[in-house]
Order: C-alpha cells, then structure tokens, then sequence
C-alpha cells in the first residue's frame, strides 16, 4: 500500500487496539470499565476510519486486469466445428 494516509490510519488504529488491550488487562479493569469502554470506543472509530478510507482510497481499488483472449487450440476448435 503506497497511500501515507492509509498507513497513518492503521497506525493509529494498532496504537488504539494495543491502548484497548492494555486497559483490559490492567487490574483497574476489574473495579471500573469505564476507561476500557472509552478506550474501545476509541479503538472501534480508528478502525470504521481505516476501513472508510480504504473504500475510497486509489491504492487499494481492485481493478481487473484485463487478458488477452487466447485462441483456442486447434484440436478443441475441430471438435466445436
């Protein structure tokens, strides 16, 4: 991927999930999810982001290649006739 802002938003998005990961983990968790749910929150718009801008973004459009038409060889085309 060549697009600098679909690497920034996937950076961001890994920092928020690591952030997310961690404030689960962490022994406050058990006390008050408040923090966890802000974090995820934060983790879950990133990711609606990234995704949103990849919909979008040149660099990661699927275009078909397009083949030449091949001929069909001789045995199959004598077949068909």
């Amino acid at each position: 991927m060549g697009c600098p802002t679909c690497r920034n938003l996937e950076r961001a998005y890994e920092r928020l999930l690591s952030e997310y990961i961690e404030a689960r983990a962490s022994a406050g968790y058990r006390i008050s999810t408040v923090l966890a749910g802000q974090k995820n929150v934060d983790m879950e718009r990133a990711r609606y982001e990234l995704e949103e801008h990849r919909s979008l973004c040149a660099s990661t459009v699927r275009v078909p290649v397009l083949l030449p038409k091949r001929e069909a060889p001789t045995r199959v085309r004598q077949l068909v006739a």
